[in-house]
């Protein structure tokens, strides 16, 4: 069995890490991280910070970012790839997760999540607690969906944008790049990129 490197022992870290602890495919977890003030988080030793990544290279086989910006998120998981890092993708195993979906590496299904058919789901994207995805969805790289987000089926996703907690995405919507739907809302009609959406129903918010 190989190592694991976290990069980033955050809240979401703390996450990322109990889910890599429950798929029991690694001997060793450990966490890099550039507070000062803390050695290990939840028992899992910090080894180092985000700038010893290279040092490390050859001691860990794979590693993973946990890093809740999308933006820094995606930058850290390219530096992985392009350093030949191999980068899993983390699945909860109370989550549930069609067998014919398909999900790219870097990304985390967090507890309770239920993943339906046909849905692809790209690169470093965070699936968080009891989100639910509806068949035939597209997410691209980067989307952050919050705890007990459901998006229904045929919904599209811009890179790098972020669902924040509790909110519903009917049927056929696009949404584009860089938005944030807020907290709550209940989509209704297609989302430009670049706007924060708010609301019930959900309009743009200045």
């Amino acid at each position: 069995m190989a190592k694991l490197l976290i990069l980033g022992a955050g809240g979401h870290g703390k996450v990322v890490s109990e889910i890599a602890q429950l798929m029991k495919q690694w001997e060793e977890i450990a966490f890099l991280d550039d507070r000062e003030d803390i050695s290990e988080v939840l028992g899992i030793p910090i080894v180092g910070k985000l700038a010893d990544l290279l040092a490390l290279r050859s001691e860990y086989e794979y590693a993973f970012v946990a890093i809740g910006s999308n933006t820094a998120r995606l930058k850290w998981t390219e530096k992985l790839s392009h350093h030949d890092f191999k980068i899993p993708t983390l699945i909860h195993p109370s989550s549930t997760v069609s067998a014919k979906s398909f999900i790219e590496e870097g990304t985390v299904i967090m507890a309770g999540a239920v993943i339906n058919p046909d849905t692809k789901i790209g690169r470093s994207c965070i699936i968080n607690t009891a989100s639910t995805i509806d068949h035939d969805c597209i997410l691209q790289e980067g989307v952050h969906t919050s705890p007990g987000v459901h998006l229904g089926g045929t919904v599209k996703v811009g890179k790098r944008t972020w669902i924040c907690i509790g909110a519903t995405i009917i049927n056929n919507i696009n949404i584009g790049c860089d938005s944030v739907i807020a907290a709550g809302a209940v989509v209704t009609k297609d989302v430009l990129s670049n706007v924060l959406v708010a609301g019930v129903p959900a309009v743009i918010k200045e």
